[in-house]
């Protein structure tokens, strides 16, 4: 590939191609894919950075407030992701399939069951938010100052949700380089509002840690009106229609049987979450802020990995309807490849360079301590999540979504959990503990995941 050939495909990747996926050159067609893909999450995360460095000049106990409430968000992220990995399959397959319209129709009656979705996410988080953070093993500070921030991150989840299912829409439409630009202006907006809400500036009063709540909330928000105002006014590949916000229960009915795989998959894996950061919540505020601060830089930099495995369920997806089988399994080796070299190069940074990261997010250094031991100790298999992702996108892009759902229940539940107890808690090895056995499940899970897909069954699913 030249570089005016390279210089001409960035530029389309980044303004949005009209590429066929199901004919156009493979690399060529994940670059296209990826890149704005990889940009969508990288923002993503840097606002996940930027938020928690923020929050991290108001106390350990503060940063804990955003690591317990995430543990909750995590249940909400499980029925937002569970169902864009559903959407993404049905949407990709219609276009594939060249079904132009059912692919609007498909889009819509998604945005329904997601409004549903976030209703008892809304009450449980604006009335409970006290007995919830408590129910974490919370300390004072956060159940007396940083209970509003859960209020209105749960309050105000079904900016979380669209936001999600929307931009889960424009990927399996092929249409990546929209997801980007949404992403881009909602954390745009939710980076400049942070330091606002959070610091005070002019007539707007430092709200403190619930400030970071408000500027995410306004900044998602933004994002979720330019979405649909995208979605009306058409894209590349998908264009929805006044016609299609007709409520179809037998399209909504399908939509969620193809995503009770990954609505459950997702669950699994975050409640393993929930209970792990329970275990670590009985070693103090510094160990779950350590925690926070670890796992947000390990979701940064694991993004362009993401970003590319989001590309392969597009293309699994497309060239499954299209009746391409061989060209849908060549684009998960080929992604799976390049995300093993990207992920390599980063355990070596985690390896040598630990305690510099975290001593970007804190000053404290038992909150430093904790927080680069885990990434050390993640070093030694991150490139096995490369293959972990680009196979569990593979299967949820076929819309074969059970699968990584029982994977998950072994290796997350069966596993990963008595395992963290056992070391963390019986055998006394404290929050080292927890980091090891979170390791040892993550690898393992990684390594069966991708034995499973070489058996090739996934190809035959029916969506």
């Amino acid at each position: 590939m030249t570089s005016a050939s390279l210089w001409n495909d960035l530029k389309k990747a980044l303004s949005g191609s009209e590429e066929d996926y199901t004919e156009v050159n493979l690399k060529k067609a994940i670059f296209l894919l990826s890149v704005p893909m990889i940009l969508e999450l990288v923002l993503e995360s840097v606002f996940a950075v930027v938020d928690i460095y923020f929050v991290g000049t108001l106390g350990a106990s503060a940063v804990a407030t955003v690591g317990l409430t995430e543990t909750y968000l995590f249940l909400l992220y499980s029925v937002a992701m569970g169902l864009s990995f559903s959407v993404t399959a049905i949407v990709a397959r219609r276009i594939g399939e060249k079904e132009m319209d059912k692919a609007g129709i498909a889009a819509i009656q998604s945005l329904w069951i997601a409004i549903f979705a976030s209703i008892p996410f809304a009450i449980a988080g604006i009335i409970y938010s006290k007995e919830l953070l408590a129910l974490m093993g919370a300390d004072e500070w956060v159940l007396n100052e940083g209970y509003q921030y859960m209020q209105w991150m749960l309050g105000g989840n079904i900016v979380i949700i669209l936001l999600f299912l929307i931009n889960a829409v424009f990927r399996g439409a092929g249409d990546a380089a929209i997801s980007m630009k949404v992403l881009w202006i909602a954390n745009g907006f939710n980076i400049i509002l942070d330091p606002i809400f959070i610091f005070g500036w002019g007539p707007i009063p430092a709200y403190g840690i619930t400030g970071a709540a408000i500027a995410t909330t306004i900044g998602r928000g933004i994002g979720v009106m330019f979405q649909f105002w995208l979605l009306f006014k058409g894209g590349k590949h998908i264009k929805i229609f006044v016609r299609h916000l007709k409520i179809e229960w037998d399209t909504i009915f399908g939509i969620l049987k193809t995503s009770l795989g990954g609505i459950g998959q997702m669950i699994v894996g975050m409640t393993s979450w929930i209970f792990i950061m329970r275990i670590l919540s009985e070693f103090g505020s510094q160990t779950v802020a350590g925690a926070t601060i670890a796992l947000r830089t390990m979701m940064f930099t694991m993004m362009p990995s993401w970003g590319m495995s989001n590309a392969v369920a597009t293309l699994v997806g497309q060239n499954l309807g299209a009746g391409k089988p061989d060209r849908a399994e060549q684009s998960v080796w080929f992604t799976g490849f390049c995300n093993m070299g990207y992920l390599i190069l980063v355990s070596i940074i985690y390896f040598f360079y630990s305690e510099g990261i975290i001593s970007i997010f804190s000053s404290d250094p038992t909150v430093i301590m904790i927080g680069s031991e885990w990434l050390r100790i993640v070093s030694y298999s991150y490139f096995i999540y490369a293959w972990w992702m680009a196979a569990s996108q593979a299967f949820n892009g076929a819309g074969d979504t059970m699968t990584p759902t029982k994977i998950n229940v072994i290796f997350f539940w069966i596993i990963q959990i008595p395992l963290a107890y056992t070391l963390g808690k019986y055998l006394n090895f404290g929050y080292s503990g927890v980091f090891w056995a979170m390791m040892i499940s993550e690898t393992s899970v990684g390594v069966y995941t991708l034995w499973l897909f070489t058996k090739g069954k996934w190809k035959e699913t029916k969506v």
